[in-house]
């Protein structure tokens, strides 16, 4: 309170649970508020000084009361005009009663709260890097308030969108994020809570861009709902991290690109001690043994020329089994129907030296490249291999087919499942020769249900080739 007033004014505001200062004059007035700020200033007239107008031109001059509603007690006429004239937010004609003193209080307290909230959002919607609104929902998304940044954000001026039922924030969101930035809400509506939604908008001029946007469902009666929140323009970030993530997917592939080539380098170091050990212990030595006996068969003519002729066959016997195992072993190596006829007839070959029934029901007739058909060669090589060593299978089916620039191959079977492509060698070098020609291999095994072994190869068509 500040000036001459009634003495039962500070008594009847502090029964109200109010805590009342009263001082004389301005000085002392702006020196309290000073120490504490004062939401509600009861004004009346200096003893000996301003009069009641005079008092508020002098707060309001000042400054330090600008968030204070200030209540002047005058008396009837042309004073309570004055009054409001000066910077009084209302006025009290004497004489009054408990009841309307503090109703007038009540009602001041309650409109300086609203200033100051007014000020705090105002001063939101200025410095905040965000499109401050109030939408209402049950009322088609029509926005009660937006803040300037929407127009930098949407390219759509804010005059556009305020009390429009045409330009919502509805209408300048994506097509297919609707349904999620609807679902958020309902969510939050239901659990009392806040949201924090990312999607995107179109904009004025047909641009896409991403926003985050964190709000408040506050429901009202009669199944009315607003939504209060602020939203940011979040696509660069995005762009950032999906920069990185591209960038880590490319590091990890790469890693496991070298990690492939090197377990390639050491099966290739493995197969090439195999095939010197099949070498030393098979052909090798039946060769040795052949030179010996071609030795003993020339002494044999020599001696006795009518008991060679059953020797000399035996001998072509012997050479006739070398060369096949030499066959053998290089159809191992690279099948020698792969290279002349294609991977129709090799996979028929695979199909007909496998003990589990293969159906063949796809492949086709013409040839991609070398590595692509070397590739899908022995991944159904080396996944029949599998189905007769683990499958229990009592059958299996082979499909190749180009789908969409790509060399599809499969093999099924029938069998108990359970098979891993990061376990055991032959499906993990299997995944890295996929892997270094740029295809994926993929293993769906679910126990008790069979085996899908399928890997996509990169086609290209090569010419006569």
């Amino acid at each position: 309170m500040l000036g001459v007033t009634e003495p039962q004014v500070q008594p009847w505001l502090r029964g109200a649970g109010q805590d009342a200062r009263a001082v004389r004059d301005v000085k002392a007035a702006l020196a309290a508020i000073d120490e504490a700020p004062a939401d509600l200033v009861i004004v009346d007239h200096e003893l000996g000084g301003r009069d009641a107008a005079g008092v508020c031109r002098a707060l309001r001059e000042d400054g330090r009361v600008d968030e204070a509603w200030l209540l002047a007690i005058t008396s009837k006429g042309r004073m309570a005009d004055a009054a409001l004239a000066a910077g009084a937010d209302d006025y009290l004609h004497r004489p009054f009663t408990r009841g309307e003193l503090l109703a007038r209080a009540r009602a001041g307290l309650r409109a300086a709260q609203q200033r100051s909230d007014d000020r705090l959002v105002r001063a939101l919607m200025v410095n905040v890097p965000g499109a401050i609104y109030r939408s209402a929902w049950h009322d088609g998304y029509r926005l009660e308030l937006i803040s300037d940044e929407i127009e930098r954000i949407s390219g759509y001026p804010p005059a556009n969108f305020i009390a429009s039922r045409k330009r919502t924030l509805m209408s300048v969101i994506h097509p297919d994020d609707r349904d999620a930035v609807m679902e958020a809400v309902r969510q939050c509506t239901d659990d009392g809570d806040q949201f924090a939604v990312e999607y995107r908008i179109v904009r004025a001029d047909g641009g896409v861009r991403w926003v985050l946007d964190r709000g408040q469902p506050v429901p009202g009666k009669g199944d009315r709902l607003w939504v209060d929140g602020a939203i940011f323009d979040v696509t660069e970030r995005r762009a950032a991290e999906e920069a990185l993530r591209r960038q880590e997917i490319e590091e990890a592939r790469t890693e496991e690109l070298r990690a492939s080539r090197v377990r390639i380098v050491q099966a290739a170091d493995e197969a090439r001690r195999k095939i010197e050990r099949d070498l030393h212990d098979g052909a090798q030595q039946r060769l040795v043994a052949l030179a010996l006996d071609v030795r003993l068969a020339r002494s044999r003519v020599e001696r006795e020329p009518e008991s060679a002729a059953p020797y000399l066959e035996r001998l072509g016997a012997e050479l006739a089994e070398a060369s096949a195992e030499l066959r053998e072993l290089a159809r191992g190596i690279h099948p020698s129907v792969l290279t002349d006829r294609g991977l129709g007839p090799a996979i028929a070959a695979i199909a007909d030296r496998s003990p589990v029934p293969v159906d063949i029901v796809e492949v086709p007739a013409e040839r991609p490249s070398r590595a692509a058909e070397t590739t899908a060669y022995f991944t159904v090589s080396e996944a029949l291999t599998n189905v007769a060593k683990y499958a229990q299978a009592t059958c299996a089916t082979v499909r190749i087919a180009a789908e969409d620039g790509t060399l599809v191959v499969e093999v099924r079977d029938d069998g108990i499942g359970g098979a891993e492509a990061g376990t055991g060698s032959g499906l993990s070098g299997l995944s890295d020769r996929v892997g270094a020609i740029d295809g994926t291999l993929t293993v769906t095994s679910p126990p008790g249900e069979g085996t899908l072994v399928r890997a996509v190869l990169p086609l290209q068509v090569a010419n006569g080739a």
